[in-house]
Parts: C-alpha cells; structure tokens; sequence
C-alpha cells in the first residue's frame, strides 16, 4: 500500500546521507508486516490471556472489544478493512453478545463453526457461478490459471468445512481452557500450516504473462 509520506518530497534530495525523507519512506515497508500481524493475532491473545486469568465469559467480552478495536486499528494504520476480518468480527460481536446477554457459552463456542461454514459455502457458490472469490481476495498476491483457482478454491472449501467439524468435535468434548487455546492458536496454526502446503499446487498452476 502507499502511504502519503511516499507521495512527499524527501530530505534526500539535498544530499545529506540518511536524510529524514528516505527513512520516513523505508519505515512503512519494513514495519507494516509487524503491524498488520499483531493487530490480527491481538483480539485472540487477549482472549487467551483473559481465559486463563478470568475465564470464558470475561474472555468473550475482552474478544468483543479487542476485535473492533482491531478493525478501528487496520483503518487507521492501513486505510483499509479487509472483508474477512470484517465479518469475523461482526460475527465476534453478535455471537460474544448472544453469550453475555444469555449467559450461554456455546454461542461464542459456536461462531467458528459458523464463521467457517459461512467461508465454505461463499466458495462454493463462487465455483457454481464460475467466480472463484479467492482469485478477488488473491489475485495481487498469486497468478494461476482458471484450473488452478478451481482446484485452490476446492482445496479451502474442504479446509474450511473440515475446521467446522473440528471445532464442534473440540468445544462439545473439551474443556473452556482446552477449546480456547484451540480457538485462539490451534485454529490459526492449523490455517497456516494448510496454506503453506498449497505452495505446490500454486507454482504448477502458476498463469503465464498474466493471462487468467
């Protein structure tokens, strides 16, 4: 993304060496990955800290506010509010309160299955209508051909639908503690590792020129 402060005149013009200008346009590159991940690992950390410390209910009312807290940060330093984080954090929001207002766990327990069931089926529908949304959500990042969204696409769709079914194995077998720590750091582990293991499929369908 371009910040303002690229768009600006810089000190560097009049010679003096590491002039204010050049590091003022060096510090975004370097420091929005790290920003971008605590603002997203930042709701689940205080999750987990609060659970452990004050448990699930008090939990679920620190994860409500850590995730708009999160969206209000991502606007802030980026600009921008990404879809996903976005629905997640409405759905953090309907579900937490369900569970506060009701006094019932299993709301808050339940909103992962919904969240990734809601992602499985937005796939699919994209499949169906010959629109692979990742290619919406991804196309800046990777390049492939049409089969290689199809089979990208499909691949999540049973990743997502598997994480559903694990999280309702998790919370109706577990511990508060237990399912939490699966919440807050299983859940994410176990997307990266998956996204990790698409690497392969990636460069043998990667697109020629641009062409998709």
């Amino acid at each position: 993304m371009v910040h303002a402060s690229q768009g600006r005149p810089t000190n560097g013009a009049s010679g003096a060496p590491g002039g204010a200008g050049v590091s003022e346009a060096a510090k975004p590159a370097t420091t929005q990955p790290a920003v971008k991940l605590l603002i997203e690992l930042g709701p689940l950390l205080a999750f987990l800290l609060t659970l452990a410390i004050a448990g699930i209910m008090w939990a679920t009312g620190v994860l409500m506010v850590a995730a708009v807290l999160a969206l209000a940060a991502s606007w802030h330093v980026f600009g921008r509010i990404a879809a996903i984080p976005a629905v997640t954090a409405v759905l953090v929001v309907v579900f937490g309160g369900l569970t506060l207002w009701l006094d019932d766990v299993r709301f808050i327990k339940v909103k992962p299955t919904i969240v990734n069931l809601l992602f499985a089926g937005v796939l699919t529908l994209g499949l169906v209508l010959r629109r692979p949304f990742l290619k919406i959500l991804l196309g800046e990042a990777i390049n492939l051909t049409q089969e290689g969204w199809r089979r990208l696409t499909t691949r999540w769709i049973f990743f997502f639908l598997g994480l559903a079914l694990l999280n309702e194995i998790v919370w109706r077998n577990f511990s508060d503690a237990v399912w939490g720590t699966f919440k807050a750091l299983g859940i994410l582990s176990l997307t990266a590792l998956f996204a990790m293991a698409q690497i392969g499929l990636i460069k043998r369908y990667a697109a020629d020129g641009g062409s998709q």
